[in-house]
């Protein structure tokens, strides 16, 4: 009996080692992704998000919701297929050691943005972005809640319409963001994603 669970044990340490990622390793693996995503992951346009700096955890699983096709992204297609595991582990911790971009918002549109991050939309039953993501939209890696602060305002629209229309779907049971997507309109999509943009 304790020769099984010294076994077992050993069987979750050995698993938990290859679970981290290798931020060295990875650099290299990430030759395909700069001419989207540029050499450290700040994007060059705002049709491809910037992944620098974001939560090594959040961005596995979208690597892995790619891969598998849990998360459309035509533009990624055949990108992933080769890759395993470890390799895309080592490609999340590569783009979480570097330093995210910063960018600004709309002035006309920062004071609906910054009242929906942070407060939400009571009358709609919409909770706040910031109650997820953090009041300085630093996200919770832990938790998997992705990193927001700086991202492209065009990326943000897009994903935050495609919760909307159930065409991203890759938010696990909750539904939490198709729920939150649900009933905001495309002016206060607009708004609180140029709020987004802002955030440091």
């Amino acid at each position: 009996m304790v020769r099984v669970f010294f076994t077992l044990m050993l069987g979750m340490l050995v698993a938990g080692a290859n679970a981290a990622g290798d931020a060295e390793r990875g650099k290299p693996l990430t030759t395909t992704c700069v001419a989207c995503h540029s050499e450290d992951g700040n994007s060059p346009a705002g049709s491809f998000p910037n992944i620098a700096g974001q939560h090594g955890k959040y961005l596995y699983k979208q690597l892995k919701d790619i891969q598998s096709g849990a998360r459309s992204a035509p533009l990624m297609a055949g990108q992933l297929d080769n890759m395993s595991d470890q390799d895309l582990l080592d490609i999340a911790a590569f783009y979480a050691t570097q330093t995210g971009a910063q960018g600004a918002a709309k002035p006309e549109l920062a004071e609906l943005g910054e009242s929906i991050y942070r407060h939400g939309i009571k009358r709609k039953s919409i909770a706040a972005c910031s109650t997820c993501h953090s009041p300085s939209g630093s996200g919770n890696g832990p938790a998997s809640f992705p990193s927001l602060a700086g991202q492209w305002s065009e990326y943000t629209e897009a994903q935050l319409k495609a919760f909307r229309a159930g065409t991203r779907n890759n938010d696990g049971d909750t539904r939490m963001m198709r729920m939150t997507a649900m009933d905001l309109s495309d002016d206060e999509i607009a708004a609180v994603a140029s709020y987004i943009r802002g955030l440091r």
